[in-house]
């Protein structure tokens, strides 16, 4: 990649990680170009709408939304999907996602949750943190084992929590038992006190793996986890049947 993209797409990584605006110095500080550079780059990201001059400093620009929208529409999100997680949200109290393995990562596409998560939640966006996740172990149980030690091997088996699993050999273990039970759980393996389960999307025309998801504190997992799995069931083959149209190029439901 020409250094000139790479310091762009630096800066760009830079100016989302930030709380809030943020000053060319500070960008230049963090990303370890010149301030001239930064200057330059930063013209060209304004002059796109990737970023915005404030009187703080660099926000993102209006031209981010927009591209998420695009993902989001090549990897056949619509608003029917967010609905059905909505849906699941109101009818179990938990927050619910919609996660992808394509071309060797895992992300997690959309997602619901109260204004104050009571979970902590996972932002949309890349996640590499699989082996922790139930939607991550969903979708690295249906890889071949040689594409998920790729995985593993790129992102690492970090110990977010005591206990979490960094051995691939227990992770294994724990994958065969995703597939013979079709259903993920992970018990404070990615937050203390929060549970998490997914199920798997039924796929349509080859299209990228997807699970469906749900994040809620230890307590209420315990007492709702059977009704909590079968809603998740329902939804996952709601957006099965949603994909599946969309392969075969029909209308929406009404």
């Amino acid at each position: 990649m020409p250094q000139s993209v790479d310091r762009a797409l630096d800066l760009l990584d830079a100016v989302a990680g930030s709380a809030g605006p943020v000053t060319a110095k500070a960008l230049a500080r963090r990303t370890g170009c010149g301030l001239s550079t930064v200057y330059e780059l930063l013209g060209a990201l304004t002059a796109r709408g990737h970023v915005v001059r404030t009187a703080g400093g660099y926000t993102l620009g209006y031209r981010v939304p927009s591209l998420h929208r695009a993902f989001q529409r090549q990897m056949r999100m619509d608003d029917e999907v967010h609905g059905l997680l909505l849906s699941a949200r109101r009818a179990v109290g938990a927050d619910t996602y919609f996660s992808t393995y394509r071309d060797g990562g895992i992300a997690v596409l959309a997602g619901t949750s109260a204004s104050v998560p009571a979970t902590g939640g996972f932002g949309v966006g890349q996640d590499c943190d699989g082996h922790a996740t139930a939607h991550g172990k969903m979708l690295l149980s249906a890889l071949p084992r040689a594409a998920r030690l790729r995985y593993l091997a790129g992102t690492g088996m970090r110990a977010i929590t005591p206990r979490t699993i960094t051995s691939p050999e227990l992770l294994d273990q724990e994958l065969r038992r995703v597939r013979r039970d079709g259903v993920a759980v992970e018990i404070e393996e990615c937050a203390p006190g929060v549970a998490c389960v997914a199920v798997p999307v039924p796929s349509a025309g080859g299209g990228p793996m997807t699970a469906v998801s749900a994040a809620l504190p230890l307590e209420d997992f315990h007492r709702h986890r059977r009704e909590l799995t079968e809603t998740l069931r329902h939804v996952a083959a709601e957006a099965g049947k949603l994909a599946a149209r969309q392969c075969a190029g029909g209308p929406p439901a009404h």
